[in-house]
């Protein structure tokens, strides 16, 4: 059968198109990465804080050590950070536009909530006191400009962040000298912080492709790990995996408990 001119121009369309989206698919595709982290050890309980500012307003309510947070009932380990690492002998990812998000960092009854902020290279900070009693935040950037503001009661504070941080950044209250929390700046999105379950996943990751991570707790380093019944040596906190398409599970990383100091 003949196939007139027409016919051929438009078969010839419909196949580059066919094959244009084919690619961009191939292009999008991505993959996740699940990690749940474990405590080798008796779980420990976090010791109350001993409040001695703004004990009126402070006091009310049950306060604790939030150093090393530990799941009595399956011992996940929470504030676990992992992410690409991009420095020297990392992951070298292509340079990647900021998508210019704006988190907050509450001081919400006299903590910092969340405990962790996860940004990227061009998000602001907002800083916000919603309680009745005045904080600070001290941020101990390297290569931001280092911030030190007193948020009245009500009020809020913003932060651009425009460079990335060679580590997690401790934000501290000098007035209330129990209150901390980190902000990580990374020029990606690839990072997560572990639930009270102990687990995180981080989406959107590229594929077939080795990808060198680093692993973060502020109470110690995470080096002579267990996955799954297996030792494993993460030199410098860091270790290295190709991810797939779809839902990677490394399964169970258990910390031993000598390498975490609730202290």
């Amino acid at each position: 059968m003949k196939i007139s001119i027409v016919s051929r121009i438009a078969l010839i369309a419909a196949l580059a198109t066919m094959s244009s989206a084919g690619q961009q698919a191939a292009a999008e595709e991505t993959g996740d990465l699940k990690i749940r982290f474990e405590y080798g050890g008796e779980a420990v309980k976090p010791a109350p804080i001993d409040v001695n500012k703004d004990v009126e307003f402070c006091g009310k309510n049950p306060l604790v050590d939030e150093r090393l947070l530990v799941n009595a009932e399956n011992k996940g380990i929470k504030n676990v950070v992992v992410y690409v690492y991009t420095g020297r002998g990392g992951t070298d990812l292509p340079k990647m536009d900021p998508v210019k998000n704006t988190h907050t960092l509450a001081n919400d009854q006299c903590r910092f909530e969340p405990h962790i902020v996860i940004t990227q290279v061009g998000d602001t900070l907002e800083v916000t006191n919603p309680d009745s009693v005045g904080h600070n935040a001290n941020l101990g950037f390297f290569n931001n400009k280092q911030q030190n503001f007193t948020i009245p009661a009500g009020q809020s504070k913003t932060v651009d962040l425009e460079k990335d941080e060679p580590a997690p950044i401790p934000v501290d209250c000098n007035i209330h000298p129990w209150m901390k929390s980190y902000v990580v700046v990374l020029e990606h999105p690839f990072a997560a912080v572990s639930n009270a379950d102990g687990e995180l996943v981080i989406k959107g990751l590229p594929v077939d492709t080795d990808l060198v991570f680093r692993a973060y707790h502020e109470a110690g380093s995470i080096s002579d790990v267990t996955i799954d019944g297996k030792k494993a040596e993460w030199k410098r906190s860091r270790f290295e995996t190709k991810v797939k398409a779809g839902m990677n599970d490394m399964g169970t990383v258990v910390i031993p408990a000598d390498s975490l100091d609730a202290n």
